[in-house]
């Protein structure tokens, strides 16, 4: 269920529910600060129609948004990301407490 006072479009709930899954795994991210942000050292790469975020697949056509600067400036307005210089993404603690409804939708188990 989506988070009833979160106001974002389709793409832009699967880009946060993507944002929220890269968090979870050290590879990809480190903890930021005691506010419970984190930072996002690196976006998984895709290879074919998709990519791996642990040992979850996301299908490529529903990641357009992770690479989309207007994507991740309204998320940036609305407290849930922040863009730093150099490229850092940071999911702030507001960013991670949003329930997307999506993680199950477009995050799927891995076959290999």
């Amino acid at each position: 269920m989506i988070s009833k006072n979160v106001r974002l479009n389709p793409l832009q709930l699967k880009t946060l529910t993507l944002i929220q899954e890269v968090a979870r795994h050290p590879i990809f991210s480190e903890p930021e600060d005691s506010s419970g942000a984190i930072a996002i050292r690196m976006l998984p790469d895709p290879h074919g129609n998709h990519f791996h975020i642990g040992s979850r697949v996301v299908m490529s056509k529903d990641a357009s948004g992770l690479r989309n600067e207007a994507v991740l400036r309204v998320l940036e307005r609305k407290g849930m990301v922040e863009l730093r210089p150099g490229g850092v993404l940071v999911l702030t603690a507001a960013g991670r407490k949003v329930e997307t409804g999506l993680r199950d939708k477009i995050l799927h188990g891995s076959d290999h």
